[in-house]
């Protein structure tokens, strides 16, 4: 286990990353769009005894102003935007699809491709119909036949896509339990249902087949590496513990074209499971531990499990001083530029997140190079994104001017 108080150490120089690296953000349809009425989540936001502190409401209102949302990431200089296909939206009750929200999500395809970003689309952000999790969600047997009848409605859309992503992080979505009566989303987040697991799996491959026959597009899915490290004298529970929770999905994306790594942190093992955050280290508005090297770590496992290209689908800091959210992102970009150069096959880096967004229950949380204001929906770039945005111009990560960021420029959206 690396020491607690180890940091990655900012390179004497520049580092370059290589010509057509794709730099980018990232959002889900849930948590920007607003008004996601036919889902899961929504059933469980507005439950009358909700456990949640927050509902998602209107979102950022990416719904209509996705436009916006694109031309502000071309004009800070990104090259690439990561964005997900609502399926409760395009399927709202089971059969009934919705011709004109395949074409909405058409439209954001289209968008990219004007103002010059590669769009990175994925097509299950954690999100499920409310119809599908009340007949069992992903437990269910017909999961897998249900999830490829709605991918392959998507492949006119898809045909113009340059990257697809089929499911977001399986590992977490096979431990959502559901209630049984609703179908809402329940508290709990456990470790992967064998069922769910198996069903997920067989979806990805599933939809992986309909897409290869109808698009050029690399396909895969992305997985939440928790970058597991064992406590000292823990080292014999380490795979028993990792294997069921990320290196089985590291496997089944060796029949990928890429694999989508998804890093912010590190897990610690002790015989009996996760460790607390050690003591006196600094922590996200998460409770993450600050742990920018996750991300070397997490690229460089999936490289060795995998052995597919890895694209950064998602890393980023939840915190309200955007002068650390460079300082993270700086930090994490120098553990991957340096597993780069150990041989990792990185294609690109997409931060989470680009807007402020409804972090599963709360707005408090703010992960977004863009805040905005939630009475006018007017955007406003925070200086890390114009920071990350050069550092797309030029392909070259050098240290951030301190004296040109301030301490804080987050805005909270939903309140204290």
């Amino acid at each position: 286990m690396d020491s607690p108080q180890r940091r990655v150490a900012a390179p004497p120089e520049a580092a370059v990353f290589p010509d057509g690296f794709l730099w980018g953000a990232a959002t889900s349809a849930h948590q920007v769009e607003g008004n996601n009425v036919a889902s899961d989540w929504w059933a469980r936001e507005n439950a009358p005894r909700s456990d949640l502190p927050e509902r998602s409401g209107d979102g950022a209102d990416s719904f209509h102003r996705f436009g916006e949302d694109i031309a502000l990431l071309a004009e800070l200089g990104f090259t690439s935007y990561r964005f997900s296909v609502e399926w409760a939206r395009v399927e709202p009750a089971p059969g009934a699809f919705s011709i004109a929200m395949r074409a909405h999500y058409g439209r954001m395809i289209s968008a990219c491709a004007a103002h010059g970003l590669t769009a990175v689309v994925t097509l299950h952000h954690f999100t499920n119909p409310l119809w599908f999790a009340r007949e069992g969600a992903w437990r269910r047997p017909e999961a897998p036949a249900a999830f490829a009848r709605y991918v392959a409605f998507l492949t006119p859309i898809l045909q113009s896509a340059p990257w697809i992503c089929t499911i977001n992080e399986p590992n977490l979505l096979a431990g959502v339990p559901h209630d049984r009566a609703t179908g809402a989303v329940l508290p709990s987040l456990a470790a992967p249902h064998p069922q769910a697991a198996a069903n997920i799996v067989a979806a990805h491959r599933l939809a992986r087949a309909v897409l290869r026959q109808a698009t050029d597009a690399p396909v895969g899915w992305s997985v939440a590496a928790q970058v597991h490290q064992a406590a000292p004298g823990a080292e014999p529970f380490l795979d028993a513990y990792r294997r069921p929770r990320e290196d089985r999905y590291w496997e089944v994306a060796r029949e990928d074209d890429f694999v989508g790594v998804q890093a912010y942190s590190r897990t610690i093992i002790g015989p009996d499971g996760p460790l607390p955050v050690p003591a006196g280290m600094e922590t996200t508005q998460m409770g993450w531990e600050y742990y920018p090297q996750a991300l070397g770590a997490a690229a460089r496992r999936a490289h060795e499990v995998a052995g597919r290209p890895v694209l950064v689908t998602e890393n980023g800091i939840a915190t309200a001083d955007d002068r650390r959210r460079i300082d993270y992102t700086f930090a994490a970009l120098t553990s991957l530029r340096q597993a780069m150069s150990d041989g990792v096959d990185a294609r690109g880096y997409l931060h989470w997140s680009a807007l402020d967004n409804y972090e599963w229950g709360s707005y408090r949380p703010t992960f977004g190079l863009i805040a905005w204001d939630p009475a006018t929906f007017e955007r406003t770039a925070k200086p890390s994104a114009r920071w990350l945005g050069a550092v797309a111009r030029t392909g070259r990560l050098a240290p951030p001017d301190r004296a040109a960021t301030p301490d804080r420029t987050d805005s909270r959206i939903g309140g204290e």
